[in-house]
């Protein structure tokens, strides 16, 4: 610990402007992936052992205030990763796809809630604390999934499926997050001695913070999408791109509405309103960014995890990931059998939406901001969530891309030329 202080210090020392840093760690992080593919991992398992050496964690390259500075490059990269989903997501395709995808959705976020619920609430017979955990617990990291798809080139009725889940499944868990955190709140208020909020308090926040989320992400993507049909120059495509996704995230952050549904928004309203050849050309110069994007959002992701905080898991932590592996995967199973989804999608889909950062993270510090307001009661809440869902997340960060990758291979959706090819 001594040594790994003089190393931080000098370090400081050092005072690396931000560019040379971010050059060399994004260096670093190419070839990290390379050399990762060698023993048949994802990539961004190489950029995020990178980050997590160059994070606080260790040699502290990216610290508290570095990580703060560039976290505008992780809403970027979300709002891509969310318009990316968007585009691959036709009414059409969702037709075809049948009830099934709708109750895998609704099933798997649903049975992660209450099995993290009941899980947590056996432990400590909280039931604040149980509904805040199992409130998180539906958020995914479609950055990972996605990333893991754009590598690999995987293609068929499982990837579809995955594209569609990962990018429903965060909105409907914002919804849950809303309705949950809100009971948790009176009930607190109730034990302060104040009066138990109304019914229609309870609905209304949750609905107004997804409708706006919606209604701003229709709005941006029907004047993103009036130039594109005129424009016939790929580079002023990519620009327009990147000015609304830059658009859309900024009121996002501004708001605090959802990064990932409003783009997601963005990005369904164009593929089902514009002419293919206008999207395919949208897809050329997404595809072209997303590699960049990605290596650096791992990269930041894994400065984020902070490896002092795995001892502190505990009871509540590993009932955490259980309970919410096993909420994914057998809620994703009944949702698929229940809507008569092919097998190779009940069999393997729930391994494809394990991944869980950002968001959720997100969502423990709101309720650390959010509930602080009640006391040593709210904040004992706050700094048990916290700790305990960025501890837990680490553990599906490093095995959720790897068992995507599974289950992707298994669903013989990987392209075998991809397998067998020297890393790019």
């Amino acid at each position: 610990m001594e040594l790994l202080s003089l190393l931080h210090a000098w370090i400081e020392k050092l005072s690396l402007p931000s560019l040379l840093t971010v050059g060399m760690l994004l260096l670093a992080g190419f070839y990290a992936g390379r050399g990762i593919r060698f023993m048949r991992l994802p990539s961004i398992i190489g950029f995020m052992i990178v980050g997590v050496l160059a994070g606080p964690s260790l040699l502290n390259i990216l610290g508290s205030r570095s990580l703060e500075g560039l976290s505008f490059i992780t809403e970027i990269a979300l709002g891509f990763v969310a318009l990316s989903i968007g585009l691959e997501l036709k009414i059409g395709t969702l037709k075809e796809q049948g009830a099934g995808i709708i109750l895998i959705i609704l099933l798997e976020s649903l049975a992660a809630f209450f099995a993290v619920s009941a899980g947590v609430y056996l432990v400590t017979k909280d039931i604040v604390l149980a509904l805040l955990f199992g409130a998180i617990a539906p958020a995914s990291a479609p950055a990972g999934t996605v990333a893991v798809i754009d590598e690999y080139k995987a293609r068929g009725s499982l990837t579809r499926a995955l594209y569609a889940v990962v990018g429903f499944d965060d909105g409907f868990g914002i919804v849950i997050f809303g309705f949950a955190s809100a009971f948790a709140r009176s009930m607190l208020n109730v034990e302060n001695g104040g009066p138990a909020a109304t019914v229609s308090a309870l609905i209304a926040k949750p609905f107004l913070e997804i409708g706006l989320s919606v209604g701003i992400g229709s709005v941006i993507a029907f004047v993103f999408c009036l130039p594109l049909q005129r424009i016939s120059s790929q580079r002023d495509v990519f620009v327009l791109t990147f000015a609304f996704v830059l658009i859309a995230t900024g009121i996002c952050v501004r708001l605090r509405l959802s990064v990932i549904l409003t783009n997601l928004i963005l990005g369904i309203v164009a593929v089902n309103t514009q002419p293919e050849k206008v999207i395919r050309k949208i897809r050329t110069e997404i595809t072209q960014a997303l590699p960049l994007l990605f290596v650096l959002f791992f990269i930041l992701a894994g400065a984020h995890l902070r490896l002092s905080l795995l001892p502190s898991l505990g009871c509540v932590g590993i009932v955490y990931i259980l309970a919410r592996s096993g909420g994914l995967l057998g809620g994703s199973w009944l949702g698929a059998l229940l809507g008569r989804a092919e097998k190779k999608i009940r069999t393997y889909l729930g391994l494809g939406i394990l991944s869980q950062a950002g968001v959720a993270i997100g969502l423990a510090l709101v309720v650390g901001n959010r509930f602080s307001e009640f006391g040593a009661r709210g904040s004992a809440i706050g700094s048990t969530i916290i700790t305990t869902v960025a501890a837990s997340c680490i553990v599906f960060e490093l095995v959720g891309p790897i068992l995507t990758k599974f289950a992707l291979k298994k669903a013989g959706e990987i392209q075998l030329n991809t397998e067998s090819r020297s890393p790019r």
